[in-house]
């Protein structure tokens, strides 16, 4: 078994080497550039000023030109990357000097870093997961999903290709779902917080966290127990925290900066086109005219927190591991459909809890996990990654038809044919904007339809998982 799971990492490692030799996001684009540059900028950043300035504007800190808004371990891993890409060449993060610096030698060293996250953080989380995810898994079964997340071109495309690091916030989440699912809490704990403090975004599995660990604590036989267990575990998130923000807590000015950073509300409801609810809203009444950031703000929070309500009051009354999970898919949709500031990428959120819901569920999923790659598509295609999408996400299908080709759920005709038009449909679109051109009108034409496409499939697997999380004896 040791060799296949050495075989199914390097075939994992194998598929990002090769998305790696691509372009990635702003390449050749200036001003700006992208997030290859936004990570690169914060390097220098880190390595070249000190902590406190981290997050604050001045003139050796632009914040209009990539200024860190992620939490405190992202700068400190910017640092730790900074430092070692300037042992190499100082030229990699010199202030002020590097704006939009590339070279081969660059690319591939910010490809290496990458990689070295899949390696050490992401790829061991996830093969960690797979064997944590249910006693009653034979070890094909667990092989399978470790091959099958490995595999999935959404995360690949994304970190190796547009140029991101989600591989150490959802590797750190992935450790922390394993430790609920083994019932080590104050593991999990503290790898949610981790996760947490890498990246914001893990708000999105917040909620079935809280909910499941205070279940845990109040189904305690005493009050003692209750209070003891709670204490604990809110001593770990807190110590955790403290020690993570530890530079700026000597001001509250400097804490509410970062905070503000984390947040930024100026930016609006949403920026691309994304496959959310508000932005398919937008397409026939225009949001921004009508209603202010602020109040936007507050609509989305209480939308995404009565959409997330229900599955966390069952969870909490009810804690299974597949309900558990469960909840991590229908509360991350929750939040990617109705909150504040969605990017393309937070859909990766959704998909980590949805390819352990693989054994379980698996044509729905599959279904599920494609149309979280083709609702990137317009980004990937931006950043000419359109070709590696299509093959990556064309091998996963056939990867899973080969492992589930007897699934029993495989010929029921009403799901069949569901997801036969759903990638008829799905194909159609994506050489509709390959062929077509967009009338002069509307530019975005394209990006549009495959966002509001991709929002109703989404849609319809929220209630599906709804209902799952109600109905199915599993959860």
């Amino acid at each position: 078994m040791r060799s296949e799971i050495l075989a199914t990492a390097f075939l994992g490692l194998a598929v990002r080497s090769i998305i790696s030799l691509y372009s990635y996001s702003g390449f050749d684009t200036p001003p700006m550039h992208g997030d290859y540059e936004a990570q690169r900028h914060w390097q220098e950043v880190t390595v070249n000023l000190q902590v406190g300035e981290w997050y604050t504007n001045s003139s050796n800190n632009d914040l209009q030109y990539w200024g860190l808004d992620y939490p405190p371990l992202t700068a400190y891993h910017s640092y730790l990357v900074g430092r070692i890409g300037r042992s190499i060449d100082p030229r990699f993060v010199e202030l002020h000097k590097s704006r939009g610096f590339q070279s081969k030698e660059h690319k591939r060293f910010m490809r290496a870093t990458v990689m070295s996250a899949d390696v050490l953080i992401y790829l061991p989380a996830i093969l960690f997961l797979a064997y944590s995810i249910d006693k009653t898994f034979r070890s094909d079964d667990k092989l399978l999903l470790f091959t099958l997340v490995a595999a999935y071109p959404g995360q690949t495309l994304i970190d190796n290709g547009h140029f991101q690091y989600n591989n150490i916030s959802l590797g750190f989440a992935a450790v922390a779902i394993a430790a609920i699912l083994q019932r080590r809490f104050y593991t999990a704990a503290f790898f949610f917080t981790l996760a947490l403090n890498y990246k914001q975004m893990e708000l999105y599995h917040s909620l079935p966290f809280f909910a499941f660990l205070l279940g845990e604590c109040v189904s305690q036989k005493s009050f003692a127990s209750f209070v003891a267990q709670i204490s604990r575990i809110a001593a770990v998130v807190l110590t955790t925290f403290a020690i993570l923000w530890l530079p700026w807590f000597g001001s509250v000015q400097a804490a509410l900066q970062v905070l503000h950073r984390l947040f930024p509300v100026a930016r609006g409801v949403f920026e691309d086109k994304v496959a959310n609810v508000w932005c398919a809203v937008n397409v026939v009444w225009k949001l921004k005219k009508h209603i202010s950031n602020d109040q936007m703000a507050l609509v989305c929070i209480a939308c995404t927190l009565v959409a997330s309500l229900p599955t966390n009051v069952l969870l909490f009354r009810r804690r299974t591991n597949v309900g558990f999970l469960l909840a991590l898919f229908n509360t991350s949709l929750a939040f990617f459909l109705f909150s504040f500031q969605v990017h393309e990428k937070t859909i990766l959120l959704t998909a980590l809890p949805a390819l352990f819901l693989l054994k379980w569920w698996p044509n729905e999923m599959i279904i599920f996990l494609e149309v979280t790659v083709f609702s990137m598509l317009p980004l990937l295609a931006r950043d000419e990654l359109l070709v590696p999408a299509v093959v990556a996400t064309a091998a996963f299908h056939l990867i899973f038809k080969c492992f589930y080709s007897t699934s029993k759920l495989t010929n029921v005709f009403p799901l069949k044919f569901i997801a036969n038009m759903s990638r008829i449909l799905m194909i159609s679109i994506l050489v509709a904007s390959l062929t077509v051109p967009a009338p002069i009108k509307y530019p975005d034409l394209w990006p549009l339809i495959n966002s509001v496409t991709s929002c109703g499939h989404f849609l319809l697997f929220f209630l599906w998982g709804n209902v799952q999380q109600f109905t199915s004896e599993l959860s």
